[in-house]
């Protein structure tokens, strides 16, 4: 919501010296959300005056039109001789009013005018359009023609109000009634503890049976229509300079005047209204559900096809607008085109469901000013009022006359009250307020409160948001100051800290950090696109896929079932954006269904669920293990003067894989594996010991190209993504730290020749158990293949470390060690000692 402060002053009596900075201020108190501070007009500076075209020149041979214009603009320029200006612009004849910039003056954006030479005249100024007086957009995308009767030499720097201040609201779901000054100029009147003028307060006929028909059918969606009607407007009419400029500063462009004055209401009382052309009108007014299918064009110009559940408003040939949301084409105010325009208008001001409106708007993806007002609670007393003001004014602005005819169509309703204990507010913020604070803010905020230690509270129709007892405590707390509550530590209980399911996940993503990775969240949301870009097979578990009811985008209906998209996806942003060297990590949940989920069903709100219930519940939840994944693309080791540097490849996401088990103190095996979306011959699979047996913990490797062309990643991309849940099961109890001998290490190297397909980590496990304990290490340190060796095989070079905790080691221990080790490889996979 932007606020101009000129317009805020109308209804709060502020200080003069009060700029928009120290509103600011006082607003965020109170606790609205206030983003920036707008200065209009900013560094302008005149002479910047009315000015009234005496003569047009065309001059010709040049590349676009070009006119040399002489205005008066009286006595501004010290001679009261016409001023000589060219310009380019073609929407203004001999006669117009225009606003006039001469030499000396500053706009907008530091640009100074001088007289200067161009198209071979000098120019003494400038004919202005909005844009280069920082006016928004007017619709005309021209030079500024003013109303004629306007003086020439009349400074235009105050009739069209170019020096303002306004302030950017966000406005929250809760706090709607301040989409209006209305609502605004109230919370500043709390502020500073000034008196609101309320704008709502007019003079109001009562209903009567000579107003236009309505007919409400559907009063659980539409609980008030107000109706009235303006007849003999005069087409020719125009909004006059201070309309426009209040709505350009509140973000809207002018259209006409019969629409201006309806956004103007709006703007001011934060009721939606709608005029219709009388004449296009056929029958009564209605309120309705759609029938299925049902069509209507809209104002925008869209065909929409209608769902049962929207609102519609119609008259005897079916829908003429979207209720709340937007009106149809069929009924639009006519402008003046060729003598033609509206001249009898029936007005709108009606209260509409605040869910029903929302869905509307969802469902057809039509957000208006009008739907944001109604699904946030629009102030059902004020359509009354808001219609009497848009009559007022099209009796002044258009010259119209108001029927004596007043329709007002309403559901009964009560005001809503709340009981509440008067040191609720109290108990809720730990501070003592006292019955008479807690009473007078509430009834600052519109409420009226009576009785004693229990109060009885009438909530405003304009507060919508207010429902229970800490509801009010929050205003009372909001008002009071949130800075002036206490701040107090909680005090934990004692002996509850991390579960060591926590303790570890931390331990990971710490360890991750510390390999030079980069931690990116990502949304758990994936379509059925993107699993088909990673080459999924249609059997594959990962297809199977939870959907959610309301996505927040209908390509991403399912929760993911793997984090590789999400972190696929970053990679690809970062790398196109110039980061090319890139290693990401994401720990996060995965939703797999196992199909023996059941149907959820909606928890009571009056009570708390039954343990039942919440079993029930939980029942219907899908399988949601942890994982943790990696992506790398680029260099993984930079390139400088200590050397030439490497990318990253496979090994690296095998080595992520590591460096998580060995967090948890768990043994890695890793084997080749096919496995999409990894390339089938730089695929492994990743295995835990879990219960004395081999469980599969995850896969890791280079990406298949497809999947890397289909997903427009760098080329070589590498990941990993495993099971956190599996290694929880693989862990042995308490993770002991490593004992350090003191005594010297023997090392001895081996080199292994076995069969090509013989898998390296079933030689290294070999190796290990035939060591026995004086093994410290084995490390794979060579791969070679060539004809040396024989077609077929290939040397596999093992690095042995042996320590013993108590002595140091002779030669003869370590080569009996060794030989222990080389003999059992050999039983086990067939290895032979090169060279032997």
């Amino acid at each position: 919501m932007r606020v101009p402060l000129s317009w805020l002053r109308e209804y709060v009596d502020l200080p003069a010296t009060e700029t928009g900075r120290d509103v600011q201020a006082k607003l965020i108190g109170v606790g609205l959300e206030v983003e920036t501070v707008e200065q209009i007009g900013a560094g302008l500076k005149g002479p910047l005056v009315v000015g009234q075209v005496l003569t047009i020149e065309e001059l010709e041979g040049f590349k676009k039109p070009i006119r040399f214009c002489t205005v008066d603009v009286g006595g501004a320029n010290g001679t009261g001789e016409p001023q000589e200006i060219v310009c380019g612009a073609r929407n203004f004849a001999v006669g117009d009013k225009v606003v006039v910039v001469l030499p000396g003056a500053v706009l907008p954006g530091d640009f100074a005018i001088s007289a200067r030479k161009t198209y071979g005249r000098t120019s003494h100024g400038m004919i202005c359009s909005t844009g280069e007086l920082g006016m928004g957009d007017d619709g005309t995308h021209g030079i500024i023609v003013l109303p004629p009767e306007h003086e020439a030499g009349t400074d235009a720097i105050e009739l069209l109000q170019l020096v303002d201040e306004v302030l950017d609201i966000a406005v929250t779901p809760d706090r709607g009634y301040c989409l209006s000054m209305r609502g605004v100029a109230r919370e500043t009147a709390i502020a500073y503890g000034l008196q609101l003028r309320d704008p709502a307060l007019l003079d109001v006929p009562a209903p009567n049976a000579f107003g236009y028909p309505v007919k409400v059918a559907d009063p659980m969606g539409c609980d008030k229509f107000t109706a009235r009607t303006v007849v003999g407007l005069q087409p020719e009419a125009r909004s006059p300079i201070w309309l426009q400029r209040r709505l350009q500063k509140a973000g809207m462009r002018p259209i006409s005047l019969a629409v201006d004055i309806t956004n103007y209401v709006m703007l001011e009382l934060g009721q939606p209204l709608h005029a219709y052309d009388r004449t296009r009108i056929e029958g009564p007014i209605g309120v309705r559900r759609a029938q299925q299918g049902e069509k209507l064009t809209t104002l925008d110009g869209t065909v929409r096809v209608l769902d049962a559940e929207d609102l519609v408003i119609t008259d005897d040939r079916g829908p003429i607008g979207l209720a709340g949301v937007m009106g149809g084409a069929n009924t639009e105010i006519a402008d003046l085109q060729e003598g033609a325009g509206t001249t009898e208008v029936v007005i709108e001001a009606a209260h509409f469901d605040a869910i029903s409106i929302a869905r509307t708007a969802r469902r057809h993806k039509l957000s208006s000013e009008a739907s944001k007002r109604f699904e946030r609670g629009a102030d059902p007393q004020a359509a009354a009022a808001a219609a009497q003001r848009t009559v007022d004014l099209l009796v002044l602005l258009a010259g119209g006359t108001a029927e004596s005819g007043v329709t007002e169509v309403s559901a009964p309703s009560a005001p809503r009250t709340i009981a509440m204990p008067a040191n609720h507010p109290d108990r809720v913020a730990g501070v003592e307020y006292g019955r008479e604070t807690v009473v007078r803010r509430l009834q600052e905020v519109g409420c009226d409160v009576y009785g004693q230690d229990e109060l009885i509270v009438t909530v405003p129709s304009w507060r919508p948001d207010l429902g229970e007892p800490n509801d009010l405590a929050e205003e009372v707390i909001r008002l009071e100051g949130y800075e002036n509550l206490p701040s107090t530590l909680p005090t934990p209980p004692s002996g509850r800290g991390l579960t060591d399911r926590q303790r570890l996940h931390r331990r990971i993503g710490r360890a991750l950090a510390g390999a030079g990775y980069v931690e990116a969240l990502n949304y758990p949301f994936i379509g059925d696109a993107v699993l088909d870009r990673l080459g999924i097979e249609a059997d594959d578990a990962r297809r199977r896929t939870v959907k959610i009811v309301n996505p927040l985008s209908d390509e991403e209906p399912a929760l993911r079932t793997t984090l590789l998209p999400g972190l696929l996806g970053a990679l690809r942003r970062n790398d196109g954006r110039g980061s090319h060297d890139l290693a990401l990590f994401e720990t996060g949940l995965v939703f797999r269904p196992t199909g023996t989920e059941t149907k959820a069903v909606r928890l009571p709100v009056d009570r708390r669920p039954t343990d039942e219930e919440i079993a029930g519940l939980d029942a219907s939840l899908p399988r949601q293990p942890r994982r943790a994944a990696v992506v790398l693309a680029g260099a993984r080791e930079q390139a400088g003067w200590w050397g030439k540097g490497r990318p990253a490849d496979w090994a690296d996401a095998v080595e992520a894989a590591r460096t998580i088990a060995r967090e948890a103190g768990v043994e890695l095996t890793v084997r080749s594996d096919r496995h999409m979306p990894w390339h089938p011959g730089r695929c492994a699979a990743l295995y835990v010991t879990v219960d004395g047996e081999e469980t599969l913990f995850g896969h890791a490797g280079e990406l298949h190209p497809r999947v890397v062309k289909e997903l427009h990643l760098p080329e070589r991309t590498c990941a990993m993504e495993v099971e956190l849940d599996v290694l929880e099961q693989a862990v042995d109890g308490v993770l002991r730290a490593p004992r350090i001998s003191t005594f010297p290490v023997a090392t001895q190297d081996v080199a292994l020749v076995v069969a090509e397909d013989v898998p390296a980590i079933d030689v290294e496990r070999a190796l290990r158990d035939g060591a026995g304990e004086l093994l410290e290490s084995v490390r794979l340190f060579d791969v070679f293949t060539g004809e040396q060796i024989g077609g077929g095989n290939k040397s596999l070079a093992y690095a042995l470390r042996f320590r013993a905790a108590d002595r140091t080691l002779t030669v003869d221990e370590a080569t009996a060690a060794r030989d222990a080790a080389v003999a059992l490889a050999a039983e086990r996979t067939g290895a032979v000692l090169r060279g032997a």
